[in-house]
Order: structure tokens, then C-alpha cells, then sequence
């Protein structure tokens, strides 16, 4: 265990000696790259003259070439996101496998995976490209049934379809029954995703460098119900057997669904791949917890 705790910190201290030289940009689309992104991108080039752009970035100058997913995956030292959270989502599964450094300005509204501001993104940047910043890893869960996978970094929800109706599954953990229950659905929450939806559900905030999931029913029948955390390297398996519809759904991160049939079988793993996210040197997940959450002695202060 020593061991493998210096092997760890010996490889993060080599990857932030590594000086980042090709910096690419993705923004949400309804961000104006003249009114928003333009002067940030002034002080990106003050340290790096190889900028590119995603294709979707059509308001941005051709003075930039604009790549393809794959071509950005391959041409980038780090990628930096404009946005909220959902766009930190989306860029997150789009290139998981790249092995590409993600870092988040935050755009958008409670902001836990995108740490800098418009305000402080000069220094944030700066520190970056002087090898003063965090990098943290966050796991990835995957569900598999058929020939199917769907992945998240915040979620995996099984739900009914139906608004306000329930569906019957059942849950085991290492070929052993967990429980069987009636529940509008079901959440299976990283740690990451543990101040997303799963909070909202009732579920635990989970420190994010946990190898842990939260399984959270939706609203279940059984008022005993609770949610409960398992570690995430034990083999977990689902089955929806009824529901009002003609499906049941499966969904990662709010932002992919696929109907899954009754009776079929949904297996949950931890994915081999991870997000390299890039934090402030001064990120502390307890403070942005208070700053988000609004977690103050002094309400006035909130």
C-alpha cells in the first residue's frame, strides 16, 4: 500500500512538470466567443501560441483551426472548458481515453467540476502554465446489458419512463440479493455525481477520491427504504421487471438514454478509463462545498 501511494505521487509530480504547449478550447454553444470567450483566450496566448478550437465553435475567428473530436483529442496537451457543470459532462465522456487534462471556468450555475471564474481566470491560468495546480482523478461508472454500454461520470438512473409511476427491480451485490423494490427509479451515484443529482434524491455527499458508489432508489414504496454505499470494485447487478411502460430507461449523466427491456439484466462497474481534472492550487473540496451549498453559520453571508 506505501508503495503504491509513492508510485502515485511520484506519477501526479511528473505530470505537473509537464508544461502545457497545445491548449484546446471548448465552449457551450450559447456562449458568444466576442462577448465571453475572446478576452479569456488573450491570456491563454500569453503563454501558448498552439490553440485550437472544437468544430462546434462556429463564431470563433478562423485565425484558429477548428478539429474534429478526435483531432482535438489527439493534438491537445490539456483541454479547456467554458461552461457549467453539463459541459464539463459532456467534454468528460467525449474524450474519455484521450488521457487529456480537463480544466473548467465556470459559466454556468453551482459549478463543482468547473473551479475557476471569469473573474479569477487569469490567475488560474497563469498558475497552470507555471506548474502550480492540483490534478485529481475521477472514476467513471458503466453499465452493460446486452450489447450495450453507458457510461457516466456523475450517474447511471434506471427509471420507469412515466412520470409519477413506479417500476419493480431488484439489486445485488456479488450474486447476493441487496433488495427488491417499487421506486419511481434508481440512482447509482460516483462520488463526483454525489453533489449532483444523488443529493437531490437524498443521497450522501461522498469525499471525490472514494473508490465508492451510492445507490439511491427514486422515491421508493417501502418508506424504509435508504440509500447505501458500496465500494465500487464489487459486482453490482440490476433487473427491472415491470413498469407502466412498454421499456424501462437507462440514462448517464442526464445527457444519454437508451429503453432497456423488462427482465434484463444490467451489470455496473467501475470504467478502466478516468477524468483528469485540473483544480487551483488553492482547491479545497470542503470550501467549495460551503461556497456551493451555501453551508454558513452566518446566513447572511449566503
Amino acid at each position: 500500500m506505501i508503495l503504491k501511494k509513492r508510485l502515485i505521487k511520484s506519477f501526479l509530480e511528473m505530470y505537473n512538470s509537464i508544461m502545457f504547449k497545445k491548449i484546446g478550447v471548448i465552449y457551450k454553444e450559447s456562449l458568444s466567443f466576442d462577448k465571453d470567450i475572446s478576452p479569456h483566450i488573450e491570456t491563454i496566448l500569453s503563454h501558448s501560441k498552439e490553440l485550437y478550437f472544437h468544430e462546434s465553435a462556429e463564431d470563433a475567428p478562423n485565425d484558429f483551426p477548428k478539429l474534429s473530436k478526435d483531432e482535438l483529442g489527439d493534438q491537445s496537451d490539456l483541454i479547456i472548458v467554458f461552461g457549467g457543470d453539463g459541459t464539463m459532462l459532456s467534454t468528460a465522456r467525449d474524450f474519455i481515453g484521450y488521457d487529456i487534462p480537463i480544466m473548467g471556468v465556470n459559466f454556468g450555475q453551482v459549478g463543482f467540476l468547473t473551479d475557476s471564474s471569469e473573474n479569477n481566470f487569469k490567475q488560474s491560468i497563469d498558475d497552470v502554465f507555471n506548474n502550480n495546480f492540483k490534478l485529481e482523478e475521477r472514476s467513471f461508472v458503466k453499465a452493460e446489458f446486452g450489447d450495450n454500454e453507458i457510461f457516466g461520470l456523475n450517474e447511471i438512473v434506471l427509471h420507469s419512463g412515466s412520470y409519477a409511476q413506479m417500476m419493480k427491480f431488484s439489486v445485488s451485490v456479488d450474486d447476493q440479493l441487496i433488495f427488491e423494490e417499487r421506486a419511481d427509479g434508481l440512482i447509482i451515484s460516483t462520488p463526483t455525481g454525489s453533489t449532483a443529482y444523488s443529493l437531490s434524491a437524498g443521497g450522501s455527499i461522498i469525499y471525490p477520491n472514494l473508490k465508492v458508489w451510492s445507490i439511491i432508489p427514486m422515491l421508493p414504496h417501502n418508506l424504509s427504504s435508504r440509500p447505501f454505499i458500496i465500494s465500487s470494485d464489487r459486482k453490482v447487478e440490476i433487473q427491472v421487471t415491470s413498469g407502466p411502460d412498454k421499456n424501462a430507461y437507462i440514462s448517464a449523466d442526464g445527457q444519454t438514454e437508451l429503453p432497456i427491456s423488462y427482465g434484463t439484466k444490467v451489470n455496473i462497474s467501475e470504467k478502466s478509463d478516468v477524468l483528469k481534472l485540473v483544480h487551483p492550487s488553492n482547491y479545497n473540496f470542503f470550501e467549495a462545498c460551503r461556497d456551493k451549498l451555501g453551508w454558513a453559520l452566518d446566513v447572511t453571508k449566503r
